[in-house]
């Protein structure tokens, strides 16, 4: 007897279908083709454990199992549940009549338990686009899975459930997610505001500048003087996730296995913070079995590198390529996969060694030469690819003890919507810019065109230190930015002047 069952491989962030045909035979012999790894193999063991623990009598017979199409790749255990049901239906011991309707997901333990599984959300996109009615998959899955409308998601708990509900002798509920309501709902929430900072209106003002434009940010400061406090709380001033935004960021955590056990859409920008060790594989994704990276972790949010010289040279020399193109493609020898990495890149570093190059009452203890070595190990071409090189200075003690609060995270924000809000019209036409930071050479001199003044003050300030033209176009597009918060059609000399003020590392380390 012949059984077909529907399941997904993921690749990259998305999925696949794969169809398990099962082929019942007289004879003893079990065998699993198709490109299966080990897990997949291991799989006879558990299904078997398994179906003697839910009370099914383990069938005397010969079985094949194909995994199409063969030459994609078939990893992890959760193929147990689909291969558990097609032993089922192929031996007779329970019938199912709609089997075709649904695919079907899951790990089994050996009680028969289901457990959960990763790449649940982009699994059942795919679902839905394939014409299937539904997906049964672990209960620990289904609110993920629901986010997706015009499918029926069935949270399961056994294998004993599934084949009840195949053969109609069991009812199951099918989890249903009102996706905008909760979207909407979410929306907001955030642990950390900027009222909660003293001082450093400076470094607020280039906060605002970077989330309005979607720009790079360097902090250049010594150490206590609130590098990281702040860029933690940066979320809470970005731009809020469109549902197609939050939906593609969900994807990607959710085939990384990062989603905590009944989530839905993810409604704030996600903060990723690597320790320095970080290999660059880690950092840009693959692996044997490939993963998203740290780059593709933070996409559509907030890449968040401390200690920024620390990193090895590698790991900061991979992030030239995405930071320009916005994604990321990882070739190896037996795959290739694509994973967007469209992210804000915020680092944090001290000024040398010591920490106390700049420090206004504490001394620079480092030998002469250390500074420039420590300031070498960040490429010039990194360095250019990053908007704005901000200087940040410790708080005095009176200000630090002010009662005053500052200016809302509410507040900032609103004014970087409105920014994002007439970037978003100016692209309308250009689908794959969203932000100034995005913007090609064809839209810069169509919307970064200067007057005589503002010309004559970029020329003598690139002269002078001997910029780039790298460096030149992102003076442009901050420049741009700025003029957007302040609702300026066109770029003045004052814009001009801030966003060259930005390029701290240009003007005075680096020269």
């Amino acid at each position: 007897m012949l059984v077909k069952t529907y399941a997904a491989a993921v690749q990259g962030v998305d999925a696949r279908v794969i169809t398990i045909e099962t082929a019942i035979t007289r004879g003893m012999q079990y065998c699993i083709v198709g490109l299966p790894d080990t897990a997949v193999k291991e799989s006879h063991e558990r299904v078997k454990a398994a179906l003697m623990q839910s009370g099914y009598k383990v069938p005397r017979t010969a079985a094949v199992i194909n995994m199409a199409p063969a030459d994609i790749r078939k990893e992890g255990a959760a193929y147990d549940l689909p291969i558990a049901i097609s032993l089922l239906v192929g031996t007779e011991i329970i019938k199912a009549h709609e089997l075709d309707r649904y695919m079907i997901m899951g790990e089994l333990s050996l009680d028969g338990s289901v457990q959960p599984i990763r790449g649940a959300l982009p699994i059942a996109i795919e679902a839905r686009a394939r014409g299937f009615r539904g997906i049964i998959l672990p209960s620990a899955n289904a609110t993920e899975a629901a986010v997706v409308n015009n499918l029926e998601v069935y949270g399961v708990d056994n294998l004993r459930q599934v084949a009840d509900f195949l053969q109609g002798n069991g009812a199951l509920e099918p989890t249903i997610v009102d996706t905008r309501t909760a979207f909407a709902q979410d929306l907001g929430k955030f642990d950390y505001d900027f009222d909660e900072v003293k001082g450093q209106e400076n470094v607020k003002r280039a906060f605002e500048v970077a989330c309005a434009g979607g720009h790079n940010i360097l902090l250049v400061g010594p150490p206590g003087s609130g590098k990281s406090m702040m860029a933690k709380r940066l979320p809470s001033i970005m731009p809020p996730l469109t549902l197609g935004e939050a939906l593609e960021t969900t994807k990607i955590h959710s085939v990384a296995g990062k989603l905590r056990r009944g989530s839905r859409l993810m409604t704030v920008r996600p903060f990723r913070s690597p320790h320095h060790t970080v290999s660059p594989v880690a950092m840009v994704g693959g692996g044997s079995n490939p993963l998203p990276g740290e780059i593709s972790l933070a996409h559509n949010g907030i890449l968040f590198l401390d200690e920024f010289p620390e990193f090895p040279r590698a790991v900061l020399e991979v992030l030239r390529q995405p930071l320009e193109d916005r994604h990321i493609s990882v070739s190896r020898a037996r795959y290739q996969v694509d994973y967007p990495a469209s992210f804000m890149l915020v680092a944090s570093m001290n000024p040398c060694p010591c920490g106390y190059y700049t420090h206004p009452t504490k001394a620079c203890t480092c030998a002469p030469g250390a500074i420039s070595r420590y300031l070498g190990r960040i490429s010039g071409p990194l360095l250019d690819r990053i908007d704005i090189q901000c200087e940040i200075m410790p708080v005095e003690f009176d200000e630090l003890h002010s009662r005053t609060t500052g200016e809302s995270s509410a507040d900032i924000r609103a004014r970087v919507i409105n920014a994002r809000r007439i970037q978003s019209e100016r692209y309308a036409s250009e689908p794959e810019i969203h932000c100034n930071a995005q913007m090609n050479s064809r839209l810069m001199q169509q919307y970064c065109s200067l007057g005589d003044e503002s010309t004559a003050i970029l020329k003598r300030i690139m002269t002078r230190y001997d910029m780039s033209a790298r460096a030149y176009d992102r003076i442009l597009k901050v420049a741009r930015t700025i003029a957007d918060l302040e609702g300026s059609t066109t770029i003045e000399p004052q814009h001009i002047s801030e966003a060259v003020g930005y390029r701290t590392l240009d003007k005075s380390h680096r020269r």
